[in-house]
Parts: C-alpha cells; sequence; structure tokens
C-alpha cells in the first residue's frame, strides 16, 4: 500500500448500525458468519482509533427507513426483504423516540468514535449508494481525495458507494476485512462477489493491517485513541 497524504484522506463507513453489526440485528443471520470470520467489528474499531488519532476525518453514510419509505411501490428483492424485517427503521427523521438500541442505531462498541462531535455524519442513503445523500459534498467541503473505504455490507452499499465515489473523481482504497456480505445458499456469496468487483474497480484494496502499518508502522494489536464518552 503507498503512502497516504493525510491532508487530503478521510475514512468512509456505510451502514455500522445493530441491523448489520449486532448479534441482535435483522440481518445477522445472512451476515453473522461473515463477519465473525472478517473480524469485521474488531478491524472498524481499530480503523477508527488510528484515523482518528492521526487526524484524519470521519465521515458515516448511514442508512435510515422513515414511515413514508414504506410507502413505495416498488423494490428490488433486498429493499423489499429490508423493509419486510424493518431494517433500519426510524419513526422519523426529526424523532428519535426508541432510536437508541434499536438497529437503526450505531453499534455499541464504536459509539464513542462516531458521537465525539467531529465524525461527519451525513444523510441517510436509501437504497444503496450515496447520489441522494450528502456524502460527496461534505467530501468535496472538506478538500478530500482519497476515500479509505469500509463497512456493510460490502456487494451491496460499499461497492454502491464505491462505484458513485469512482465515478465522481475520487481514489477509493478499499479495506477488504472491515466489511462483510451476506452469503446465501439462494443469492449466493455477496462477499466474494464484492472482492471480485472491488479488485476490478478500486483504486487499491487492502487489509487494516496494510493501512495502520502505512499510517504508524505499529501493527494493529489494540485501540489507542481516547473517544469522548
Amino acid at each position: 500500500m503507498k503512502n497516504l497524504n493525510l491532508d487530503h484522506t478521510a475514512l468512509v463507513i456505510t451502514d455500522p448500525q445493530n441491523d448489520f453489526l449486532s448479534k441482535e440485528g435483522v440481518a445477522w443471520k445472512l451476515v453473522g458468519e461473515n463477519v465473525t470470520e472478517n473480524h469485521t467489528i474488531e478491524h472498524l474499531e481499530q480503523l477508527l482509533d488510528a484515523l482518528k488519532s492521526e487526524g484524519v476525518p470521519v465521515f458515516i453514510s448511514p442508512h435510515y427507513y422513515y414511515p413514508t419509505d414504506h410507502k413505495w411501490e416498488f423494490e428490488g428483492q433486498l429493499e423489499e426483504t429490508m423493509h419486510d424485517i424493518h431494517m433500519f427503521d426510524r419513526r422519523g427523521p426529526l424523532n428519535l423516540d426508541d432510536f437508541e438500541g434499536s438497529g437503526a442505531d450505531w453499534l455499541e462498541r464504536l459509539k464513542p468514535y462516531i458521537e465525539d462531535n467531529e465524525t461527519v455524519i451525513c444523510s441517510p442513503h436509501k437504497v444503496y449508494g450515496p447520489q441522494n445523500n450528502d456524502l460527496k459534498l461534505q467530501l468535496r467541503k472538506r478538500g478530500i481525495q482519497t476515500v479509505l473505504l469500509a463497512g456493510m455490507s460490502a456487494n451491496l452499499c460499499v461497492e454502491s458507494h464505491m462505484r458513485d465515489l469512482l465515478e465522481n473523481g475520487f481514489e477509493v482504497i478499499a479495506i477488504k476485512d472491515a466489511t462483510a456480505a451476506a452469503q446465501s445458499p439462494e443469492l449466493g456469496d455477496g462477499y466474494a462477489a464484492a472482492m471480485t468487483n472491488f479488485a476490478f474497480m478500486a483504486n487499491d484494496v487492502v487489509t487494516t493491517e496494510e493501512v495502520l502499518k502505512t499510517l504508524t508502522g505499529r501493527r494493529p494489536d489494540r485501540p489507542t485513541h481516547r473517544p469522548r464518552a
């Protein structure tokens, strides 16, 4: 992995939310094995810790559904499934009733890093990509040129974010062990599909350890950043 110009680099994480990353989340049966195998949660924490310690800005592109979104007249197969299982549901864009600890909330382990008054929380994306939220605006306003991309899930939101960011002139480096995907007998292995496409499209595909070595030369042993309570 090449050296990064940290002045123009950001970490972008898609959907670090309970419905994907918690054992109680509605998608855990589909993604849990891959999340566990990849040590996705541990790697996300290591990246947040190390990059924040280096002053690298972090952007979260979340996924929320409001009651009005359940009135859509057509959906893709995964969209329909997410609506049926009430994935990422919130009571409304201005309503946080019952949000704390819900499937739409951040994974508790990552909350201190996300809720530190420094992380940029973008408006929600509604299908998979960032075409309809403010991620690109936020990145450009901060002078970002290179995106370190991680989060959930690999072949859907992460890949869709990669495609759109590449088309809009950003350099995108995918962190392959800080993501995971559904693995289904009926639909196939989403993680394997994503790794194939990452290899074809991304400017680089790396591991968490490679990122941390590039930053500081240290191995990803344990977090050292002290996020705000």
